[in-house]
């Protein structure tokens, strides 16, 4: 039996995905820019996708343009606004705790002469609205954050940054992460008053490889503001290229297949409260995640002498329990994320994340728990 609890990395894809690929390999495999039946028929499966995941965020299907994933979708987001606001500033406002696909977008624009603000976290990983207000003046051209963190889970105060642009009259452009909260919460661009949104499907049980960005068309961006690549006229020339037909049906069939954010709310946040309280009987432990952090995330310190890295290999190979010690793309680096909150080297080298999904049951916070438990007795500091 395997107990895996590490679904911000990435998540099991369900079977209607699955189903939806296999289906497009097997029987429209043909090239959706063909005019031939075979062709057409892999396009339609295109801009089906393409509709739900619209209408799942409440947008025109035409504000959805179709990418590798979310690194790519951000990478796209900062280049793509900045280049387009230029002119009109140069400030960008972002937060310590994003992804590193923001994270090193921001610093290479803060190296082509950008004045980037990174506002640092509590303890927690929270951001104060105040920060955000404080932070935007009327130079500023892009404001970045994501919905969730992805390390620690706290909930960013994304809505306030529309208020603050507006106060300061700023030229500026919104982007928001949604990666760890799209499929799990209302993800709806227009009432987070952003002008481009991530999104990815390995977080919502669909393929790896294929996200997707939000682009408004009340903000005017152009295929000139983002285009890096020539040779097509896909995504309306903003993304060139045969659009991953597989892929990109298999992200489709995953968002019809999210259940009620209702329901599934309820079930994660029960099995958060009783992962933590079953957990919470061991001595010594801290949790990292503040109490108004997204429940499918648990950052907690395991008070052992074992570092992180060491803890989470003996749960795969003794317990087959698999969990990270923080975000998947850093590749066992020490965590920014815990870093910028504050925390102690003795925290940092310790702490390792769990993360839930739909699949998860209370026989794996059971399993997790009594594992834990072993581990720190066996091994204790």
């Amino acid at each position: 039996m395997i107990s895996y609890l590490d679904n911000s990395a990435t998540t099991k894809p369900c079977a209607e995905a699955v189903a939806a690929i296999n289906e497009m390999l097997t029987n429209k495999w043909g090239n959706p820019s063909s005019l031939h039946r075979l062709g057409i028929d892999a396009m339609q499966e295109v801009i089906l996708a393409r509709s739900v995941i619209a209408e799942s965020m409440s947008v025109n299907p035409e504000e959805i343009i179709f990418t590798s994933g979310g690194t790519e979708a951000n990478n796209m987001a900062l280049f793509g606004a900045v280049k387009a606001r230029r002119r009109a500033g140069n400030r960008i406002v972002t937060t310590a705790i994003e992804h590193e696909s923001v994270i090193q977008s921001a610093n290479e624009l803060e190296r082509q002469g950008f004045e980037v603000v990174y506002l640092m976290p509590d303890k927690y990983g929270n951001i104060d609205e105040k920060q955000i207000f404080d932070a935007v003046n009327e130079n500023t051209i892009l404001v970045s954050m994501m919905y969730v963190n992805n390390e620690v889970g706290s909930i960013l105060p994304v809505k306030a940054i529309k208020k603050a642009v507006k106060r300061a009259s700023a030229p500026a452009l919104i982007h928001i992460d949604c990666v760890q909260a799209y499929g799990k919460m209302n993800v709806n661009p227009k009432k987070l008053g952003a002008d481009l949104v991530t999104v990815t499907a390995h977080k919502i049980h669909g393929p790896k490889g294929v996200g997707a960005l939000y682009i408004s068309k009340e903000c005017n961006l152009t295929a000139q503001n983002f285009a890096t690549v020539f040779g097509g006229e896909q995504e309306k020339r903003i993304r060139t290229g045969t659009e991953a037909a597989p892929l990109i049906a298999g992200f489709g069939a995953a968002v019809k297949a999210i259940p009620s954010y209702t329901e599934q709310s309820k079930k994660i946040k029960e099995l958060n409260e009783y992962t933590k309280t079953k957990i919470s009987e061991i001595d010594g432990v801290i949790f990292n995640s503040g109490e108004n952090a997204s429940p499918y995330i648990i950052n907690m310190y395991v008070p052992t002498f074992m570092r992180s890295q060491t803890i989470l290999q003996e749960l795969s190979a003794k317990y087959q329990i698999y969990v990270s010690n923080g975000s998947a793309c850093t590749k066992g680096k020490k965590s920014h994320v815990l870093t910028a909150m504050g925390l102690s080297d003795e925290i940092l080298d310790k702490s390792i994340r769990i993360s839930f999904s739909r699949d998860n049951t209370i026989e794996d916070a059971d399993r997790l728990a009594k594992a834990i438990k072993e581990l720190v007795e066996s091994h204790p500091i």
